[in-house]
């Protein structure tokens, strides 16, 4: 997202450094147990709806509240099948 047109200037410092440790992470294979939480973009102020939807190193999609940020969290920690890899949600 950080190369797209419209990409808020005071976002791209932090969205390049995340970039740089995303890499770091990837080269350092099996040496290392991690998962990257890429939410998206955008976190109303929403109720919880207890739906998201998952994606990789594509963005899910453009929202999601906070309520189910946190349930999606949640929900990785006890499952934890994002290990290893690059993880994005945003609301279905």
């Amino acid at each position: 997202l950080v190369d797209t047109p419209g990409f808020p200037e005071e976002y791209k410092a932090e969205a390049l450094a995340f970039a740089e440790v995303l890499d770091l992470y990837r080269e350092a294979g099996s040496a290392l147990s991690w998962t990257l939480l890429s939410p998206a973009p955008e976190f109303p102020d929403k109720p919880r709806t207890g739906s998201y939807v998952e994606g990789t190193d594509q963005p899910a999609g453009s929202k999601i509240s906070v309520a189910d940020f946190a349930v999606a969290l949640v929900d990785e920690a006890e499952k934890d099948g994002h290990r290893g890899h690059r993880w994005t949600i945003a609301n279905a």
